[in-house]
């Protein structure tokens, strides 16, 4: 089995380093930055600890050292994700809260989860560690339940508590607290790691999709901000093709963000997509129903803007929606009888809805960069 990453990761004194040490003895540690290492396993563990450990710096009380913590962990997701980078990947993550604190657990659990948002859906197993109290184990299991529900995001991900005592406790010279659960947090995390692997992946495509989004998004702005300057000329909107260039300057740069290079092929997607939103059909459209609607009372150059912009945006938006699908590997670029539906269905009734609420939001007067605010407020 592929081996895996372990992020090991708590407030200071919470035990890591002795968790760690316990599992791994006199470990080998290779400095990754300053703030995180990563502790192997010898090649006589390898048999049964399938994973590395990535050891993170301890969550200080201040809040300037919890936010440097946050954002050192954060850092290395976020390298991880570049290509070349596999074997930084999160596969599973350990959440360490003191079982002597448990009135902290709420506020850790919280820090916790913001460090490693990247990892949307890694397994998280939170270990209780200090658990010295066998009587007040459960209880702390409960507390760490519920600390968990007010993280929607990340409570599914929660695959099991496991309280640890990782070095004997001596109570006194005839009581003592023996190490324990460690076994079962080498097993349960071994078996973790096969879904933690494919989580990784999937996490991964989401984070560069979510990438490759919000640059295309930005593409869309600038042409739509195009749109509306252009729009606003005194020439109707109706009557011209006057946007085609700038919507197939959008579509082109978009098309780019998502890897696909223009050519014969490509250029009849970008052409049929254009088309299906035809600058003439949709603004008559927009302008006919949208002078019917009482209360609309713009002037000609600004309801023009409005609409060129709103246009420009709505398939902006569409050809966001049809290169992912395409990306992905649901769509290709011979299907040109769906990505005509994908834009149609863009600038149908609902796209009047969208340009209505748009009017509502300026003013007879309003000038270019007023209207694309508008615009995109509603359209992205």
């Amino acid at each position: 089995m592929e081996r895996g990453n372990v992020l090991v990761i708590g407030n200071s004194g919470v035990g890591k380093s002795t968790l760690i040490h316990a599992i791994l003895g006199e470990d080998t540690t290779v400095t990754m930055t300053k703030e995180l290492l990563v502790k192997e396993p010898s090649d006589e563990q390898k048999a049964n600890i399938r994973f590395r450990m990535i050891d993170t710096i301890g969550f200080e009380p201040s809040w300037i050292k919890t936010h440097n913590a946050i954002q050192a962990v954060k850092k290395w997701s976020a390298d991880s994700m570049k290509d070349g980078k596999t074997d930084s990947q999160i596969h599973v993550i350990w959440f360490c809260v003191d079982g002597t604190s448990k009135r902290l657990f709420a506020e850790t659990i919280s820090n916790l989860s913001k460090a490693t948002a990247l990892w949307t859906s890694v397994p998280i197993i939170v270990v209780i560690t200090k658990s010295y109290s066998v009587p007040e184990r459960e209880e702390n299991r409960k507390m760490v339940y519920n600390a968990f529900i007010s993280q929607k995001k990340f409570s599914r991900n929660l695959k099991g508590v496991i309280p640890v005592v990782a070095d004997t406790f001596v109570l006194n010279e005839n009581a003592f607290a023996a190490p324990e659960g460690i076994e079962d947090l080498v097993e349960v995390t071994n078996s973790l790691l096969p879904e933690g692997i494919r989580a990784a992946k999937d996490d991964m495509a989401s984070f560069k999709l979510k990438r490759k989004r919000a640059l295309a998004q930005s593409i869309v702005a600038a042409a739509t901000t195009g749109g509306v300057v252009v729009g606003a000329v005194p020439v109707p909107v109706p009557d011209t093709a006057i946007l085609v260039p700038t919507e197939m300057a959008m579509i082109t740069a978009v098309a780019h963000v998502y890897g696909i290079k223009k050519d014969e092929r490509a250029n009849e997607f970008f052409t049929t997509m254009i088309g299906a939103g035809t600058v003439s059909l949709a603004a008559k459209t927009a302008l006919t129903a949208l002078k019917a609607i009482p209360g609309v009372n713009i002037g000609a150059a600004v309801l023009n803007a409005v609409v060129a912009g709103c246009i420009v945006a709505a398939l902006g938006e569409g050809s966001i929606f049809a290169f992912e699908q395409v990306l992905l590997g649901k769509k290709t670029l011979d299907d040109i009888d769906w990505v005509t539906k994908v834009i149609e269905s863009k600038l149908s009734n609902q796209f009047i809805e969208k340009v209505s609420n748009v009017i509502k939001k300026v003013s007879e007067n309003a000038d270019s960069k007023t209207i694309v605010e508008a615009v995109l407020s509603i359209f992205q």
